[in-house]
């Protein structure tokens, strides 16, 4: 078994290779577990309520403040590998 950092990287190219794009919610998943995969917890100010997009972004990704980096890896692998199943 492949150790996380490789599952995490392998998950990212997956991603990419899926016949029909993920629904928004779930886009917003990956990104903030993404992030704080690679980031850690979310910093900056809340974009604007205009900049809906931005906003969004940074409200699921605050939801995940405190989660570990190694958590948010697995927790990315796990959302790639359910629509890779679907």
């Amino acid at each position: 078994m492949s150790d996380l950092q490789t599952q995490f990287e392998q998950a990212q190219a997956d991603v990419k290779t899926l016949s029909e794009r993920p629904d928004n919610q779930t886009l917003l998943q990956l990104y903030a577990l993404f992030k704080q995969a690679t980031d850690g917890d979310v910093s900056g100010e809340r974009p604007g309520m205009m900049d809906f997009i931005n906003r969004a972004k940074y409200d699921a990704w605050e939801k995940l403040k405190g989660m570990s980096s190694d958590e948010a890896k697995q927790g990315y692998v796990d959302v790639v590998k359910g629509l890779l199943a679907a």
